[in-house]
């Protein structure tokens, strides 16, 4: 469907489901050069198990007109809108990597409007490596392809066995890139990444639960790095799980299921 927000034409995937004002919604947020299609597995599940879904393109990305974000403050900002565009009192928020900061900000932003807050490979800082920032600014071909190395886990590099993934992840980046001619999409994204530095301050504003689902082989963001967001939850007293999963940081494609029933158990506590 397409929700209107602030003048640009915003996509979201529902599972094919029609809005329910009866039901939850939970919001499903991609991270840098993605878009919805990310969230196949466990969006078109939630659509259909009691759950509204917006698995959502951000603006500027894929199937969304408008501006593409320039920083995390700034993607939240839409994420607020978009929830008075669809007239929504409240909802679960779901990111991954750049999605997952973009949760955390919104929902230290909006606090009671949000239900849950679940942080998939997340990090805080979540610091892009110099040599990665200037690739994805001259030559993202390159640096599609040193994210696809490091965002797997397997038991062999390219050209190994399971090495079908990273053409499809090749295939996805290049797609996304390609959707906004007036933005580099992927050094947008990593610069918003590595400028944010609201995280623990955003946390202490966090009222709902919060999920963490790790990759225990993630190089991309390693479940250390999220090892002071979680303490300084905690220490908050809010209510926090963490769950590790064997994979590296595309979760939800190399294990969706572990994924999937990690955020649907967490959503249906």
């Amino acid at each position: 469907m397409q929700i209107n927000v602030q003048g640009a034409d915003i996509y979201a995937y529902t599972g094919g489901k029609a809005f329910d004002a009866a039901k939850p919604t939970a919001i499903f947020i991609h991270g840098v050069l993605c878009d919805h299609s990310v969230w196949a597995l466990q969006s078109r599940y939630m659509a259909n198990h009691g759950w509204n879904v917006l698995a959502i393109d951000l603006p500027g990305h894929c199937k969304s007109s408008g501006q593409a974000p320039e920083s995390v403050e700034e993607a939240a900002a839409f994420i607020g809108a978009l929830m008075d565009a669809a007239n929504l009192q409240q909802a679960a928020l779901i990111g991954h990597s750049w999605g997952s900061l973009i949760a955390m900000e919104t929902a230290a932003r909006l606090q009671e409007r949000i239900s849950h807050l679940v942080l998939v490979g997340t990090a805080f800082p979540m610091k892009v490596s110099p040599a990665l920032l200037e690739s994805a600014l001259n030559t993202p071909e390159k640096a599609i392809q040193m994210v696809n190395t490091f965002s797997r886990a397997t038991l062999a590099p390219p050209n190994g066995a399971g090495s079908w993934v990273f053409g499809a992840g090749m295939a996805l980046g290049r797609r996304v890139l390609a959707s906004n001619a007036s933005t580099n999409l992927l050094h947008a994204g990593f610069k918003a990444c590595d400028s944010y530095a609201g995280g623990e301050a955003a946390m202490a504003q966090v009222t709902c639960p919060l999920l963490f689902v790790l990759g225990e082989q993630d190089q991309m963001t390693p479940p250390k790095a999220a090892k002071g967001l979680i303490e300084a939850a905690k220490g908050a007293g809010k209510a926090v799980k963490v769950q590790v999963i064997p994979n590296g940081h595309n979760q939800m494609t190399e294990s969706p299921d572990a994924t999937l029933f990690a955020i649907r158990d967490f959503l249906a506590a």
